[in-house]
């Protein structure tokens, strides 16, 4: 009983690592555009609903490949990033994080209720049926494995444009200093735009990885929308380093509490050590610059 036991054990916690590398790479995209612009859209999970609904027409109902499918609706997301910056986020960057705030969960509201009214409250799926990696008595889907190392890949990719190319050392610059940078010949207004549409476009990779797991629906960014959010305060708002760190604890806490519980409990245990993270460190746990 002990040695199962364990293995059931060790299959959550690896479950957790697969389901912390999805977490990372939302957690991404919005550290990014906030670390950069230092907005929060709190809208930020529906564009990955868009992205979701994207991919489910063009592979179910028009016949697409599904890699080619998984290209559209990355770049239709970002390009939706690039708008709703230019659009909405522009407008009111001089105003207070109160209104900016407000602003983007309008457009949240605003997104679902266009959704409903488009595609209706039914769940979709892909009709996709991915087998598990079996290794002894250890079941991991192979739908998970695919998404976290994707989600790798995609933030090393991230890491390696803004270390090692003149737009990412720019991003990089003006999310340190933003009065000296336009003294320097950067346009702000530009870098803005690209963080934008780069953030839309993890957004929309994200959506990408998690079709393949979910079912999608008008309401499906509440699922994972304050999930994300809260991994990024506890990591650190605009801390790259710290907001992939705390989504794998994150994660952690939902596979390994829902083992010894339910789902749901580990749900609650994660979101009870979030709170008591934010009273004993309000500036998140890796709150030391990581950008």
């Amino acid at each position: 009983m002990a040695a199962i036991f364990d293995v059931f054990l060790l299959e959550a916690i690896l479950n957790g690592l697969l389901f912390g590398g999805v977490l990372a790479l939302l957690a991404l995209g919005l550290n990014l555009i906030f670390g950069v612009i230092d907005v929060v859209w709190i809208c930020y999970a529906e564009l990955i609903m868009l992205g979701m609904y994207t991919v489910y027409f063009l592979f179910t109902v028009y016949g697409l490949p599904l890699p080619v499918a998984f290209a559209v609706a990355i770049l239709l997301v970002a390009g939706l990033g690039a708008a709703l910056h230019w659009l909405v986020i522009r407008p009111v960057l001089a105003s207070e994080p109160i209104n900016q705030l407000l602003v983007t969960g309008g457009v949240l509201f605003f997104l679902q209720a266009a959704a409903t009214v488009a595609f209706g409250i039914d769940f979709r799926n892909l009709g996709l049926s991915l087998p598990s990696l079996v290794v002894g008595e250890i079941f991991l889907p192979w739908s998970r494995i695919l998404a976290a190392a994707t989600a790798l890949v995609a933030m090393l990719g991230v890491w390696l444009f803004l270390r090692r190319t003149f737009l990412g050392t720019a991003i990089r610059a003006i999310s340190q200093d933003r009065q000296i940078m336009p003294l320097m010949g950067a346009d702000p207004a530009r870098l803005y735009l690209l963080t934008s549409a780069i953030g839309g476009g993890l957004a929309g990779l994200g959506a990408c990885l998690l079709v393949l797991q979910y079912d999608v629906h008008p309401a499906i960014g509440l699922s994972f929308g304050p999930i994300t959010f809260m991994v990024c305060v506890m990591g650190g708002l605009g801390n790259l380093v710290g907001g992939f760190l705390a989504a794998f604890v994150f994660a952690q806490f939902i596979s390994v509490g829902g083992f010894f519980f339910h789902i749901e409990w580990g749900y609650v245990m994660a979101f009870v050590f979030f709170v008591g993270v934010m009273f004993m460190k309000p500036q998140g746990l890796f709150a030391a610059s990581g950008r």
